[in-house]
């Protein structure tokens, strides 16, 4: 692991420690993390095994919302927004069971950036529907685990100020 991947995993280990203990207990690892792309893996291990042995639903599904959701975070601190976000809904498609170390991927960043930008600009919700790809290279390469679609929900803080 780089000094770059480590720097960024501690900070969300910490991050998660602090507010959403429930990732951390997964001890998720960031292999990319740039403006437009971001990979987060979750080893295959005790923690995030079912009793068939491969990764459980809920570690799946906390990899699909982790991922986009960290670009988010390092979007709204880049344009010094005051935003929060949420997601608004969840659709996962698995089409394998995942029996190795799983990564998810998510290269929209972009479109999250335009998001922030326009809840900024507007004071208005913007939703915006995202993919994230789970994978297991050491099993099938680039092969495609289970699909989900989030819809990232983003609202300027300083619009809710403003009308009361």
């Amino acid at each position: 692991m780089s000094t770059t991947q480590w720097s960024k995993t501690l900070n969300l280990w910490v991050f998660t420690f602090i507010k959403i203990p429930l990732i951390m207990w997964l001890r998720p690892r960031v292999i990319v993390q740039d403006g437009q792309k971001c990979t987060v893996m979750i080893k295959l291990c005790r923690r995030s095994k079912n009793h068939v042995g491969s990764m459980y639903f809920g570690a799946l599904c906390t990899g699909a919302d982790l991922t986009p959701g960290l670009i988010a975070i390092d979007e709204i601190k880049k344009q010094k927004a005051k935003c929060n976000f949420v997601f608004k809904d969840f659709n996962a498609n698995f089409l394998k069971r995942c029996m190795s170390d799983v990564y998810f991927t998510c290269d929209e960043g972009l479109v999250i950036a335009d998001a922030v930008r326009a809840a900024v600009k507007t004071g208005e919700r913007q939703n915006v529907t995202l993919t994230v790809i789970a994978t297991t290279p050491d099993i099938t390469g680039a092969e495609p685990m289970a699909l989900f679609k989030l819809t990232l929900s983003i609202k300027n803080r300083n619009s809710e100020s403003r009308r009361k």
